[in-house]
Order: structure tokens, then sequence, then C-alpha cells
């Protein structure tokens, strides 16, 4: 049986694939799971972290959405979501920038996935779409992934509207970093390899550390934070000429 996950390593960037091309890429809560753990190995060896989906779609969201599940008391429902949490807060605490690479739809789970990634890079034939309220399912695990991503209206419009969005709407959001077409997807993502290959590992990571922390400091800490960020990294052996 062929792995659901991938993971191919070209000197110090890591490509990670989800490989469920007959399903639309669906993750499990095992393979969310594994997703995070895969994440957190390679953040320690790697430089870039490349996150794909094999085949036309990126993700088309869990295994089990649209299905009904067995009812639970809220500690054991609590437990039971905390393999999805835990694969977000992969993204969150990496000390390496993961990069998204979207080349058709993404959807719900799959949708989170591509807003976590640090960089995201989507062909002109990507779909963006939150459908979980459709589904009955209140989605605040999905929103949780997009809340520091995304402007409050974007994301209470997603939520809502249920509605699948494009690639330049999803530029439009904060969703996506960049568009390009659907030819030139591995061109732009290799080109940006190219570029971030060139800088030291310490101003790499640092600029993850920042980012990672500042949008949650007022404006004084955030600038402290720069300040003595600024100062640690670029006086260090491994940024210095």
């Amino acid at each position: 049986m062929a792995d659901l996950i991938l993971r191919e390593r070209d000197g110090d960037v890591t490509t990670i694939t989800l490989n469920r091309p007959e399903i639309g890429n669906r993750v499990s809560d095992a393979m969310a799971g594994q997703l995070a753990d895969m994440i957190d190995d390679d953040a320690k060896e790697s430089r870039l972290i490349l996150l794909k989906g094999a085949g036309k779609n990126f993700c088309l969201g869990r295994e089990a959405m649209g299905q009904r599940q067995p009812s639970l008391e809220a500690y054991a429902l609590r437990g039971q979501t905390e393999v999805l949490f835990n694969c977000y807060d992969a993204f969150r605490r990496s000390k390496v920038p993961v990069i998204g690479v979207i080349q058709g739809s993404a959807v719900g789970f799959g949708c989170a996935l591509a807003a976590l990634c640090d960089i995201t890079i989507a062909s002109d034939k990507a779909r963006f779409q939150l459908p979980e309220m459709a589904h009955n399912i209140m989605p605040t695990i999905a929103m949780s992934a997009l809340v520091d991503r995304v402007p409050r209206k974007a994301l209470m419009y997603l939520v809502y509207s249920t509605d699948e969005i494009d690639a330049h709407k999803a530029l439009s959001f904060g969703l996506v970093s960049n568009v390009v077409p659907v030819d030139k997807l591995d061109p732009a993502v290799n080109h940006l390899i190219e570029a971030m290959n060139k800088y030291p590992l310490p101003a790499l990571m640092a600029v993850k550390e920042y980012a990672r922390s500042a949008y949650g400091m007022d404006t004084r800490a955030a600038n402290d934070f720069a300040r003595n960020l600024h100062a640690t990294i670029n006086s260090s052996s491994g940024v210095r000429p």
C-alpha cells in the first residue's frame, strides 16, 4: 500500500506530500497526527518545508467530513479533536518556514492547512472553501487556523456563506501569498526556494520567530522584540560576512 504521506529531502529542503489523490488527499485523524510529527521532525533538520498535495487537488478536507459521528461527552470530544489542534500548532511552532503549494481545491481542513503555511503559493486554478456550516458542523476548529491569518470580515464570510472562492479572492482575503498561472506554479515555487536558500539560516529562522510572536503583541512590545532579535541575529557568526 502506498504511503499516505510522502516525505522527500533535497539537501536541507524537505517536501511533504499528501498522497491520496484518488479521494482528493482527504486526511484522517491518524494522518493529521503523522503530519504534525513530520513537521516537528523536519523543522529540526531542514531550512524549508514544502507542503503539497498529489494529483489535481491539494486537500478536500478530513476523511470524516459530512459523516454523522457518534455522540460523545464534551470531554471525550475535546480529546478526540486534540490531534487536529496539535497539527495546526505544528505549523506555528516550526522554527523554519513552511511553504504551501496549492494547485487545485483546498476545502475544510485543506483550507486550514493552506492558511497555516507561512507562505502559500496558489495556481490560478486553486479554489478554497470552508463548508462545515453546510454540514451542520460549527467550525471553530478550522476558524482557529485562520484567525491570525485572515481579517475578521473575510473569515466570517468564508464560514457563513460556505462559498467556494477562487485564488484571486483568496489572495485579497490574505489566505494565500501569491497567485500564478497553473503552468508556472512549480517555477514560481522553485524561484522562491532558490532565493530563500541564499539567506543565512539564523536570519531565516528569526523572521519566522518574529512573525510567530509579534502579531500577538502590542506595538511597543513588538518593537522591543524586533530590536532585541535584530541585535542578536545580525551580530551572530552565522550572519556576519
